[in-house]
């Protein structure tokens, strides 16, 4: 076991504004029936507060009555602006100071990469009290002239408290895969040094998503499945000794296919994509927080997370509730 520790709080932010298949149809110039049939997203969420304002609402659900954390890990895709670091906005909206923050920065892969690290803190016990939140606007990014990558996209925040525990709760392994040859697959290619401001090059569309979603598909079927069986193999655990897999919400065809092609009961995956849409770094925490707040999990369940992110990369973990 790599170190005990439990979460004590749940928290998430769903933006009140809906839309719709029916929504989106004339903005893609593609029918309703197009975007249900290729995307799997029947609807998405639409945010009109920034990303630091939707994390401190989660952030508040999920510490609630408990002593303030003593650090902030902000885990998401897409800060709010370069400098400075996004988790300094969500400190300043919940109220405190001088509270350690920062983000990890690891796309749609941010959670389970700032979930090893705070597990790293509470064995070392330098950290007792963490809050990881995930908060993404991915519709701020939607290119409509890509319609197939513009259809995932919607927006959420996540979040978890963390305590230490003496028991067997915890995270029990963690492993991530990176696969350079897959970086052009999914990029915003704005934003850095690469396309800036003052480069004649830069466009509008270098500010906006892209992605190539066969390509991506194709590499992550012959890489996750692998790493799914190393990862119980290593464990010594089969398929059905999982209470539930979530996986990131990629797309539909992405999340049936755990079942479809990799073996797992169809309610053994946690999928919330036709109502939610590919939240970015925000998809398998929200997952994890309506998988506990629908009661599908409980206390000393075997939860496994797997995913893919821009790369192209894989990471995974096996958690103990």
């Amino acid at each position: 076991m790599i170190s005990t520790f439990h979460f004590t709080g749940y928290g998430m932010y769903l933006p009140p504004r809906i839309e719709t298949a029916e929504d989106l149809s004339p903005k893609l110039n593609r029918s309703v029936d197009w975007i249900r049939s290729r995307a799997g997203v029947y609807e998405r969420r639409v945010s009109s507060i920034d990303v630091d304002e939707m994390a401190a609402i989660a952030v508040k659900q999920a510490i609630g009555k408990k002593n303030k954390p003593d650090l902030i890990i902000n885990a998401s895709g897409v800060p709010k602006q370069v400098i400075p670091d996004t988790s300094i906005f969500i400190q300043k909206q919940l109220g405190y100071s001088g509270i350690p923050s920062f983000s990890v920065h690891a796309t749609c892969l941010s959670f389970l990469v700032a979930l090893n690290i705070a597990s790293n803190f509470i064995k070392s016990k330098q950290y007792c009290r963490i809050v990881i939140v995930s908060s993404d606007r991915g519709t701020c990014g939607r290119n409509f002239n890509e319609p197939e990558s513009a259809a995932l996209l919607g927006d959420a925040a996540a979040a978890v408290y963390i305590e230490p525990i003496a028991s067997n709760s915890g995270l029990l392994s963690y492993s991530m895969e990176t696969y350079p040859e897959g970086a052009k697959f999914t990029e915003v290619r704005g934003g850095g040094t690469n396309r800036h401001p003052q480069n004649p090059m830069t466009q509008n569309s270098d500010n906006l998503f892209s992605m190539d979603g066969p390509r991506i598909f194709k590499m992550a079927l012959e890489k996750v499945y692998s790493k799914i069986n190393q990862d119980l193999k290593q464990n010594n655990i089969s398929k059905k000794d999982l209470k539930l897999l979530i996986p990131h919400q990629a797309s539909a065809k992405g999340v049936s296919a755990y079942s479809k092609i990799g073996g797992f009961k169809k309610n053994q995956v946690m999928n919330i994509v036709s109502s939610t849409g590919n939240c970015v770094s925000a998809s398998i925490p929200l997952a994890l927080v309506m998988a506990y707040n629908n009661k599908i999990i409980s206390k000393n369940d075997l939860i496994y997370f797997i995913g893919t992110g821009a790369g192209l990369s894989i990471a995974s973990a096996l958690l103990r509730l």
